[in-house]
């Protein structure tokens, strides 16, 4: 496969993954696996404008939006010390480490009701995956893990991420605040825009 079909593919797959299982988060984060491992496994494929950091924040570059809003693709670029605040997705999704590394911490709520960190720091290297998704657990930040250099991660989602209403956490407050991230490049040719329904 070249280089230049190879996001091609990935899309026409996960787009016949969509139709095919609808709504059935296990079958289609099952299905998106190995596509997901394939395409981080091949380092030749992403436009050098997806791969572009910028000094004072990670950018979420969207390469790919489904017309019906099944799921989203998107190239996480991550400048030295980047990181994100504590957040959740709504949606499932898979984060694939396509050049550099990235930690992720996951939180969970005790029985207090409280968000705390829940396990260990995860690292990730190129070709490695990891999931989230309401039931798998869903809250987590996310960092750079090199000091010196870009990380860049791929990460597909159950919908499209940029429209989504998600939250983060102030943990050590308590406090929540709603957000949509929407996209670093808010002109990409393939957000199509909707009329709210």
């Amino acid at each position: 496969m070249t280089s230049e079909s190879r996001l091609l593919s990935f899309v026409a797959a996960m787009t016949r993954l969509a139709q095919a299982h609808p709504g059935d988060e296990d079958r289609l984060i099952d299905g998106a696996t190995p596509l997901m491992a394939d395409l981080v496994t091949h380092d030749d494929w992403l436009p050098t404008a997806m791969a572009a950091s910028h000094p004072q924040h990670y950018q979420q570059l969207l390469l790919y939006g489904d017309p019906l809003d099944r799921f989203s693709l998107v190239s996480f670029v991550w400048g030295p010390g980047q990181k994100t605040p504590v957040h959740d997705h709504t949606v499932w999704g898979i984060i694939g480490m396509l050049r550099g590394s990235e930690c992720g911490q996951r939180y969970a709520r005790g029985a207090d009701g409280q968000l705390a960190p829940h396990g260990t720091e995860a690292t990730l290297l190129p070709g490695q995956l990891d999931i989230v998704s309401p039931t798998r657990g869903d809250i987590h930040v996310v960092r750079n893990a090199l000091a010196d250099q870009v990380s860049i991660s791929i990460h597909l989602y159950g919908g499209n991420i940029g429209r989504i209403a998600r939250h983060v956490f102030v943990p050590e407050t308590g406090a929540v605040k709603d957000f949509v991230s929407g996209y670093s490049n808010a002109l990409a040719p393939n957000l199509w825009a909707r009329a709210a329904a």
